[in-house]
């Protein structure tokens, strides 16, 4: 049912940006921005199906040779900390300075700081350079901000350090120190396809190429993301067939099912 009234503290209704989301998606299939992936060896190949299910051009090169170029002429850029080797931390620099440089936006998947504490400095040194956004964890989050998550430690959180954070869990937290919204949508069984969480990233970047308002962009990213899974889970026997179903589903979704299904308070 609409509820044209229905607004949250700050202003906008939860039915507007479930609205912006098909725009936001027909744009991305419109331009299929190219989306440069530092990520862990894991997630590669699942997020590149996922990048191109959802209409855009991956590209992975880690090469310090190579990847200034790269991420100069991409459209976005994801920064994912998994299997963190020397390779990947060097072309991580690289990346975020080219990015910088090109004032192209930027998302950081800090995978497990909460395990390695080196991880969790370097993790805080990238966040000093000022993603866009940051797609982290309960246990990420508690590491990097050294407080228990919550709706108003995650808003803290986003205020002091002048980024947007997009907390997951079984309801998604999207905050930018001002505005924040939960999202709902998702299925059990994104929690067990490896690499799930990283594409799902890939994918918020990608929105945040063709959105300049990056609050709407992550909302966008984690609905579509979570409305695929939900269509994927009503067809899938188990984790097997959900890993193809899930890319069958965002390479078929459309903006009136991204409506109907939106789950934004």
């Amino acid at each position: 049912m609409h509820h044209p009234q229905a607004e949250s503290r700050n202003g906008f209704s939860r039915e507007e940006l479930a609205q912006s989301a098909p725009d936001i998606l027909a744009r991305l299939r419109a331009r299929a921005p190219r989306i440069h992936c530092v990520t862990n060896a894991v997630a590669q190949n699942f997020t590149a199906n996922v990048l191109l299910a959802a209409g855009c051009i991956p590209s992975m090169t880690l090469s310090p040779e190579e990847i200034g170029a790269f991420v100069a002429g991409a459209q976005g850029l994801l920064v994912n900390l998994g299997t963190f080797d020397a390779e990947r931390r060097g072309a991580t620099k690289i990346a975020v300075d080219t990015a910088a440089r090109a004032k192209l936006p930027w998302v950081l998947d800090p995978v497990f700081v909460d395990r390695a504490p080196p991880r969790a400095a370097f993790a805080r040194e990238l966040i000093g350079k000022r993603p866009a956004v940051v797609r982290l964890n309960h246990a990420e989050f508690a590491a990097l901000a050294g407080n228990a998550p919550s709706r108003d430690q995650a808003i803290a959180y986003a205020r002091a350090n002048g980024i947007l954070v997009a907390l997951s869990g079984e309801t998604d937290l999207v905050t930018d120190g001002e505005r924040a919204v939960a999202i709902g949508n998702g299925h059990a069984l994104m929690a067990k396809v490896t690499a799930t969480g990283c594409a799902g990233s890939a994918v918020l970047s990608a929105c945040l190429a063709v959105e300049p308002d990056a609050f709407r962009a992550a909302v966008t990213g984690l609905v579509v993301m979570g409305v695929a899974g939900e269509l994927a889970g009503e067809k899938s026997e188990g984790p097997g067939s959900f890993a193809v179903a899930i890319i069958d589903a965002l390479h078929n979704l459309d903006g009136p099912t991204l409506v109907a299904r939106a789950k934004v308070n």
